[in-house]
């Protein structure tokens, strides 16, 4: 089984669309061992971006996260730090 990146790309997709995807990557992230993760929601209306954060605030394998810094790709991307097995 081939890693997943440290970076999953929902660009462009429907909130539904996104929604299965994060969640099956940060699943794939968590079991390659991976701390921390890069979720590119991009900018857009902040609709994506609102619904990322909700789901990363409930979801059981997420520690934290929050806002990438400017040099990380700012208000377009989340960082998210994944529980530790």
């Amino acid at each position: 089984m081939i890693p997943p990146e440290p970076e999953v790309m929902l660009r462009r997709l429907t909130v539904e669309d996104a929604l299965i995807k994060l969640d099956q990557y940060l699943n794939d992230a968590f079991t390659a061992g991976l701390y921390s993760v890069r979720i590119v929601h991009g900018k857009g209306t902040g609709t994506l971006r609102l619904v990322v954060c909700r789901e990363l605030a409930r979801h059981p394998l997420v520690e934290s996260f929050r806002p990438a810094d400017p040099w990380e790709g700012g208000l377009g991307v989340t960082i998210a730090q994944l529980v530790q097995k």
